[in-house]
């Protein structure tokens, strides 16, 4: 474990020292009144004095302790895109905040930073040029996120993509998902874990245990390979991450509602060479005992043609609304890992 700070350093309380000596400092739109938002201001990041301000203040401590890691935050909207003076300052308060993320990454180029802004508001190329990943969303929901990092994966690979096992409840829509579902989602990014291990149930816990170990053993697929999205009927999630070689893969798939049929349609992945030969093997969810016999056979592995897995496909087990899996595949002919 390394330690982390939240800064959020593009505000300012009213009811602070710093704007009461200096109320000139914060973005507005005279004569139309501020809007206050989470008691805060936006400071003006287009002004050098307040650039160095800042600065000064998180370069003297990541001087002065063992900071591994900032999540760089901006929770309300620029309400009043103007300078003190009235002019627009919006653009310039942005090319202000890249110049002063230079400045720092100059000075501690060890220092991870993350960029957050409400969740995901601010994950433009500019700043990616400047931090380390992006916090997807503020929702930590599994069934949300796997809508919401199809989405991001347009854009953004799976190691920028900040994505955590959340707690039992998630705090954003009150949805309880299973351990299993949860890791299997946040697996497919920059995984982590927001969660009061101390409130987890024995088997949550375990299986948590487990999935970070499965993450450690597939970090370097998932953050290289290729990604292949399948598509599927409504309420269904499933996606892939192929090797450059097309050696390995990790394809994912949720039951995000209840199927129209007994079974869902057969499961046709992608990106596989069809002239190679795959093992193919069940290895989440945790844990044996698979009440599906065609869950149980995945489980034992079993050898298929890359040409039988693009054209006709898999029959996934029947599964429960919220419930899923994720399949290895390794070409016969592939070196074992490691």
């Amino acid at each position: 474990m390394e330690f982390g700070l939240w800064f959020e350093p593009e505000m300012v309380n009213p009811d602070s020292d710093l704007f009461r000596a200096h109320p000139g400092w914060v973005l507005a739109a005279p004569p139309a009144p501020q809007l206050s938002f989470r008691h805060q201001l936006v400071l003006d990041f287009s002004r050098a004095d307040v650039r160095a301000h800042i600065h000064g203040r998180i370069d003297a401590l990541l001087q002065a302790l063992p900071i591994a890691y900032i999540k760089w935050d901006m929770n309300r909207d620029l309400s009043h895109p103007g300078g003190a003076d009235g002019r627009m300052a919006a653009h310039a308060h942005v090319r202000g905040l890249y110049a002063m993320l230079d400045q720092l990454r100059r000075a501690h180029p060890g220092v991870e930073i993350e960029t957050c802004a409400s969740g995901g508001g601010r994950a433009d190329l500019g700043v990616l040029e400047r931090t380390d990943r992006v916090w997807t969303s503020d929702t930590n929901d599994a069934l949300d996120r796997l809508a919401i990092q199809r989405g991001l994966s347009t854009f953004l690979p799976a190691e920028l993509m900040g994505a955590h096992v959340g707690p039992t409840d998630c705090h954003i829509t009150g949805r309880r998902v299973s351990m299993a579902t949860r890791v299997s989602t946040a697996l497919f990014g920059h995984f982590g874990i927001e969660a009061d291990l101390r409130v987890l149930t024995p088997p949550e816990r375990e299986t948590l245990a487990a999935g970070v170990a499965l993450y450690k053993t597939h970090r370097a697929l998932i953050h290289s390979g290729d990604l292949y999205r399948l598509d599927r009927p409504e309420g269904e999630a499933a996606f892939g991450i192929v090797s450059a070689d097309k050696t390995e893969a990790l394809f994912s798939f949720t039951q995000v509602a209840e199927p129209r049929g007994y079974f869902t349609e057969t499961l046709r992945l992608a990106g596989l060479a069809p002239d190679r030969t795959y093992r193919v093997e069940l290895v989440w969810p945790h844990g044996e005992g698979d009440a599906s016999p065609v869950a149980a056979a995945l489980r034992r592995g079993l050898d298929v043609s890359g040409d039988l897995l693009l054209h006709a496909g898999l029959q996934p087990p029947r599964l429960q609304p919220q419930e899923g899996f994720l399949l290895h595949l390794r070409a016969r002919d592939a070196r074992p890992a490691g």
